[in-house]
């Protein structure tokens, strides 16, 4: 047979209008396929074409074919990664061989009798970036096949891809058989904030549904698509001319990749292909997009994966574009129970939704730090994060579960997993309410010893939470919070109004406010900060504060307002030296000083106090609580310089136990210098709110610990059952033993089965 020449093919435009034309046939959907695979072939003179299938299991399955032994319809089948075409849905990459058989990856299935031919070109069908199946179309002669032949084969798998996605082809193969678009996926990442959510998919940014693939005028369509990038250019322009958006920081960074990225001729000359191969401009956007997505899942470079998710974003603005469709940028009413699914979101989102509606976030990024997860941790919202690829296989309404607790997402999950975790769910549901009878109970131990347990919080929502859990005041309340969930720096007004709603709230209750605390971890878009190689040790918390005094001073001003008349508690974070806690209360005296003179009501007592979260404090404890009322101890930061371990690091953070000798021994100092200065201390680290933890806590003789709303219930159950003295002694004899053999926590959890302690 003689090698195809270019004029041998009618060309993609006229297989789209055919495809077009098909589709409105009245058909049954094996007969669809059949014409589809028979329309291919004749279109690309190709003698086989055939339409494998991905289906729930794995397994790809031929669905219809041209040329092919037509017996082997639903009977050959291929694993993922299995023969040339199991590679290319492993690899969502196209494969143009002109001698397939001498390819590595060649598998020979008897069944189809394909062994006589030699040239293939085979293409992944994608939806939104996720494999579907595999178009094939093979001759016997040697040829490699045009580039706009690939375009037309992708082409066309959009529009089976929508097929599948419409449910169209359930129920073509033997019964029982699911297709990979409603198979069930486990998706592992990493636990960030605890809690299971049952309920349905809710796509932040909900992907545009495009259902006009075909156009009936190209030059109208290239217009469409010109008009909307123009738009789509000059919006940009506007977000970085814009007086609120700091001039310098990583989101303008952002904003000029985006511009670079919406002027990138390479991306435009694609769009612009596809829109003369003969689809609409929104559906040129889609495919585009589609084959970014599937090379982001198999991109190994953080960088160039970033990248490419920048081109996904300002694909999805030029889709709203076309479709003029404003950006839904709050999702959409997910009914009672909406597991938000997302790539990434600012906390200032999070709050526009509606708390009784939403049950769980999935992030295909996120760290412990994010500014979303501390709010989403504050509203008793279970998240999982760095669970990749969860957007692209995600359908709005889809059955999912977020398990908060192990860092795993169930979507779609077949019904025995879901009777697992209904059963978990009311487990936590009868353990909260017996949490709850325990309310009002004085959090008093076995052998008399009040403990205070107190709550950390950042934000109004979290102040109902506290008469609800019986909580004895806010040990810990994070003002930079506000801070962090707003576009620009809160006004004095501002922050006055959250401080008094906040002592409103509490009543007599007592507030210990800390003062702003960020830097490192917690970077304002608005505050120029730069880059830093160690930022947990650098430029942060009370040290930043002090080189810009009217940002500090600005704070003490709207707390002593607000707190007019009444008890103010502020504390100051990361404090290194005397030196600049004397710069601190200096700060705070002159401000007290120059609102009394202009007729401002100021707190009737004012309490101030320090953080001790780095070990140079260990050796000025004197010192330090001479000039303070009260400490507090950041067990967490405490612990991570104390022992020199990165927490967000995974490959370490494991093997540092926080309930280890040195550090019990190190707060043990801390507890004695207060008794030695008459100075209240309280810990308000994550240590506080794991019972077994805050056993030893107690048995160390705290009388004051904070911790997330959440923990009140557990710690209290614990410690009406703990004799306090009886563990002290125990614990004393453990710490002192150089010859002890065994860990700290085991130790703990064998005294506290030992007593029926619950934990």
């Amino acid at each position: 047979m003689t090698p195809l020449t270019r004029s041998d093919s009618p060309g993609p435009r006229v297989l789209l209008r055919r495809m077009r034309e098909l589709m409105a046939e009245p058909l049954e959907p094996q007969a669809r396929l059949d014409e589809i695979v028979r329309q291919i072939a004749a279109n690309m003179v190709a003698e086989v074409c055939s339409l494998y299938i991905l289906r729930a299991d794995g397994v790809l399955e031929l669905y219809a074919t041209e040329g092919l032994n037509p017996g082997s319809v639903h009977l050959a089948q291929l694993r993922l990664g299995e023969g040339l075409v199991g590679t290319i849905a492993a690899t969502a990459r196209a494969l143009n061989l002109n001698d397939a058989q001498k390819h590595p990856a060649f598998t020979y299935l008897p069944e189809t009798g394909e062994e006589i031919y030699n040239s293939f070109l085979g293409v992944p069908i994608l939806r939104a970036g996720r494999i579907l199946g595999v178009l094939v179309v093979q001759n016997k002669a040697k040829r490699v096949y045009r580039d706009e032949e690939t375009e037309a084969l992708e082409t066309v798998g959009m529009v089976v891809a929508e097929m599948v996605a419409a449910g169209s082809l359930e129920g073509l193969s033997r019964p029982g058989v699911v297709l990979d678009l409603s198979r069930p996926v486990m998706i592992e990442g990493a636990a960030l904030a605890d809690g299971i959510g049952l309920g349905s998919v809710v796509l932040h940014e909900p992907r545009v549904v495009v259902t006009n693939l075909f156009n009936e005028d190209v030059e109208g369509e290239v217009a469409r698509l010109d008009g909307a990038l123009s738009s789509l250019r000059i919006s940009i322009e506007d977000m970085l001319s814009r007086r609120d958006i700091a001039a310098e920081g990583e989101h303008r960074a952002v904003l000029e990749a985006y511009r670079m990225f919406a002027n990138d001729r390479g991306w435009v000359r694609k769009l612009e292909e596809a829109v003369r191969n003969g689809l609409t401009a929104e559906a040129s956007v889609e495919k585009v997009q589609s084959d970014m997505r599937a090379r982001m899942m198999h991109m190994a470079d953080p960088y160039l994966r970033e990248r490419l998710h920048d081109f996904d974003d300002l694909a999805n603005r030029l889709l709203r574009q076309l479709m003029g469709q404003a950006a839904d940028l709050f999702g959409e009413d997910g009914g009672g129970d909406a597991i938000i699914v997302c790539r990434n979101m600012g906390a200032a989102e999070l709050l526009d939704y509606r708390r009784e509606q939403v049950r769980g976030l999935v992030l295909e990024e996120g760290a412990a730090t994010s500014h979303v997860v501390i709010v989403a941790k504050a509203l008793g919202i279970p998240v999982v994060g760095q669970a990749k690829g969860a957007v692209s296989m995600a359908e709005k309404g889809d059955a999912i579960i977020v398990d908060g607790e192990k860092g795993v997402v169930h979507l779609r999950p077949p019904s025995d997993i879901e009777d697992v975790y209904a059963e978990r769910v009311a487990f936590r549901a009868l353990r909260q309410e017996r949490y709850r009878q325990l309310r009002d109970q004085p959090s008093e131990t076995k052998d008399g010893r009040r403990i205070r347990l107190l709550v950390n919080a950042g934000l109004l929502v979290d102040l109902p939470q506290l008469a609800d859990s019986g909580a004895d005041g806010v040990g810990l309340f994070r003002t930079e919070l506000q801070f962090m969930v707003a576009s620009a720096m809160p006004k004095t007004s501002e922050q006055e109004r959250l401080y008094a709603s906040v002592l409103d709230a509490a009543g007599d209750k007592p507030v210990t406010f800390r003062t702003l605390d960020v830097g490192g971890d917690k970077v304002l878009s608005y505050l120029h900060q730069s880059a830093e190689e160690n930022p947990a040790l650098g430029y942060r918390a009370l040290r930043l504060a002090l080189d810009k005094p009217g940002l500090m001073r600005t704070q003490l001003r709207a707390l002593l307002r607000a707190a007019g008349g009444r008890e103010l508690r502020v504390m100051f974070p990361m404090v290194t030296d005397m030196e600049e806690l004397k710069q601190a209360r200096d700060l705070i005296s002159r401000e007290f000083k120059q609102q009394t003179r202009f007729g401002h009501v100021m707190p009737r007592r004012l309490k101030l106090g320090a953080m001790i979260e780095v070990p140079s404090m260990l050796y000025q404890l004197d010192e330090l609580m001479a000039l303070v009322d009260f400490v507090s101890i950041g067990s967490n930061d405490l612990f991570q310089f104390f022992c020199a371990v990165d927490r967000g690091n995974a490959q370490i953070a494991g093997r540092f136990d926080d309930l280890s000798p040195p550090f019990l021994k190190a707060l043990r100092e801390i507890l004695r210098a207060g008794e030695r200065n008459d100075v209240s201390v309280t810990l308000c680290g994550e240590m506080a709110g794991q019972p077994l933890s805050a056993m030893a806590l107690i048995a160390l003789g705290f009388k004051s610990i904070s911790m997330t709303t959440s923990s009140i219930g557990p710690v209290k159950a614990m410690l009406l059952e703990l004799d306090a003295g009886d563990l002290s002694r125990e614990l004393d004899a453990f710490l002192e033993n150089r010859f002890r053999q065994g860990r700290l926590r085991d130790f703990l959890r064998d005294y506290a089965a030992r007593n029926s302690i619950p934990l």
